[in-house]
């Protein structure tokens, strides 16, 4: 008879924790499936070439993930490369992408950069063209560069007869025991560039100014060329008359010679002549208005004697004017007498005493002078033409 053999049975409690697990699993899955997600922006850029970047790759800002590449297509020559991010993200519009690589081997990012910091923001579906991607410089592409060196300057380049194994074994030669100097010419260049760099300030600024002046010359170019030919011009006229400037010069040497020699002999009578002549000077500067009034009237003195010599007899014939002489006494007595007495009296002192006297002389007026008698009327007294009016005494 076969033995009998027990199998464990699950209990009830056992049975429904097992149950609520498995609801929470898909509770939780139907929660990450249907909850709605952050709204994403895009962007194309087109790149030369994307080596290590895929579809899932990182996009960063400082190197904080904001995003993902959703596509990568090759298009011709370029590579373009769809990019979503999150649009909560700021970009700024003249934003830049670089495939950043963090190692020589291993997946790459996309780093947008510059960070934004203001201004207008990247649209939505924004496409970056070559000018504003970058990529780094493959570990291929210096291989190969290293090799065309190589090649470049071997046996089949600038090596193929032997000129840089001369260039190299001259320069042995020639820097063959001058380390040391070699090592001063260094030292003194790094001061050299020390210097530069602590007066990198007053260098820009010479150099602005520099540019500023050959920008001066350049707008007056012209002008610099007349003033060129005319100092080209000039110099032949000296180059040409050279000898007679020389003789010019040597002479003007013995003159000024001569005239210290003169000056050193003779500077007692220089000096009085010199008081002398400030003397005169201060003569001429008291009597400036005389001397006005000389160069004023001399010139027609001269004509008038000029006019009045008669050469044929060798006299001065003029003529007395006794006639209105006459009747301007008749006139106006106290003007007549007035100029006989200007010449000794300039001020005109004695000629206001000669129109006071004859004015107020036995009770006559001066010529013309009006009388109010009063209710408006007015008469004009005559004059007394009279010695014995022009003396202001009675008849």
């Amino acid at each position: 008879m076969a033995p009998r053999v027990s199998v464990p049975t699950l209990g009830s409690g056992l049975l429904r924790a097992v149950a609520l697990a498995i609801v929470g699993v898909l509770i939780i899955a139907a929660v990450v499936t249907f909850w709605p997600s952050t709204p994403q922006k895009t962007m194309t850029a087109s790149f030369p070439r994307t080596v290590s970047v895929y579809e899932g790759s990182d996009v960063r800002v400082l190197g904080v993930k904001v995003g993902q590449v959703d596509t990568v297509k090759p298009a011709g020559t370029t590579v373009s490369v769809t990019m979503s991010y999150d649009s909560d993200v700021k970009v700024p519009d003249n934003v830049k992408a670089v495939v950043i690589a963090p190692s020589v081997v291993g997946d790459r990012f996309i780093q947008l950069t510059p960070v934004y910091t203001g201004g207008p923001l990247l649209q939505d579906g924004a496409h970056l063209d070559t000018s504003r991607t970058a990529v780094p410089l493959e570990l291929d592409q210096i291989y190969q560069s290293l090799s065309d060196l190589a090649v470049g300057l071997g046996p089949q380049g600038a090596n193929k007869k032997g000129a840089l194994t001369r260039l190299l074994e001259s320069t042995a030669r020639n820097f063959g025991g001058q380390g040391e100097q070699f090592n001063e010419t260094i030292h003194n260049l790094s001061r050299f560039t020390s210097t530069l760099d602590n007066n990198k300030d007053a260098l820009f600024s010479t150099a602005r100014e520099i540019d500023r002046f050959v920008n001066a010359l350049e707008k007056n170019d012209q002008t610099v060329r007349d003033f060129n030919d005319s100092l080209a011009s000039a110099s032949g006229v000296l180059a040409s008359e050279r000898h007679d400037l020389a003789a010019a010069l040597h002479n003007l040497g013995i003159a000024m010679e001569q005239v210290s020699s003169f000056v050193k002999q003779n500077k007692a009578a220089l000096s009085r002549n010199i008081h002398g002549l400030v003397g005169v000077t201060n003569i001429l500067v008291r009597q400036r208005n005389a001397l006005d009034e000389t160069l004023n009237d001399a010139p027609v003195a001269l004509a008038n004697l000029y006019h009045t010599y008669n050469p044929s007899a060798g006299t001065l014939d003029t003529r007395a004017n006794l006639g209105e002489s006459f009747s301007q006494l008749s006139s106006d007595p106290a003007l007549v007498l007035c100029n006989l007495t200007i010449t000794i009296d300039p001020q005109g002192k004695l000629c206001d005493q000669i129109k006071k006297g004859m004015a107020g002389g036995a009770g006559r007026t001066s010529p013309g002078a009006k009388r109010t008698l009063g209710h408006g009327v007015v008469v004009i007294e005559p004059v007394d033409t009279t010695l014995a009016g022009i003396l202001g005494r009675k008849k």
